[in-house]
């Protein structure tokens, strides 16, 4: 007895019907190295999440601490020029201080962004308390307009302070 040739791929195609039918509805399984792909880029995710989260502290950290030395500064400007405030001087120092170790311990070009913000006065006050090359590395990030003005600040603030005395 022969089976017909047609009758034969006809019943061969209905069974891979089936079978296509139940891959397709059953959940998919991913192969292990799929998996292995996947955990990676979760954790990238997460670690991603974490440094920008330490970025955003920092560059909050460097606002507030910009916005304190802006205050104060306001403040000593408004105070009267009969007698200075005792102890004033030395707190001022030490925020410009703090401020010079803050921008040396982040990236040039981020420090840049920041530091183009701030007041020419601060600018200036602050690049003194850095490290020569950490503030040439973060005129280098700034842009050519506002490394040209806090270099010419940086220029004439000795003979500014020696016509003063």
């Amino acid at each position: 007895m022969r089976i017909p040739l047609l009758t034969l791929t006809a019943g061969m195609a209905g069974i891979a019907a089936i079978g296509n039918a139940v891959a397709v509805a059953s959940p998919a399984t991913d192969s292990r190295l799929g998996l292995s792909v996947q955990q990676d880029i979760a954790t990238r995710d997460r670690q991603s999440a974490q440094r920008q989260q330490a970025l955003d502290l920092r560059e909050q950290a460097v606002r507030a601490s910009a916005a304190r030395i802006k205050a104060e500064l306001e403040a000593a400007r408004a105070a009267p020029a009969a007698g200075p405030q005792a102890g004033a001087p030395e707190a001022a120092t030490d925020s410009f201080s703090d401020l010079a170790s803050i921008y040396q311990a982040m990236k040039p070009a981020k420090a840049a962004l920041v530091f183009e913000q701030l007041e020419l006065d601060v600018q200036v006050k602050v690049a003194r308390k850095m490290r020569e090359r950490s503030t040439g590395m973060i005129l280098a990030a700034m842009t050519p307009k506002g490394a040209a003005k806090l270099t010419m600040a940086l220029a004439r603030a000795p003979r500014a302070m020696a016509a003063a005395r």
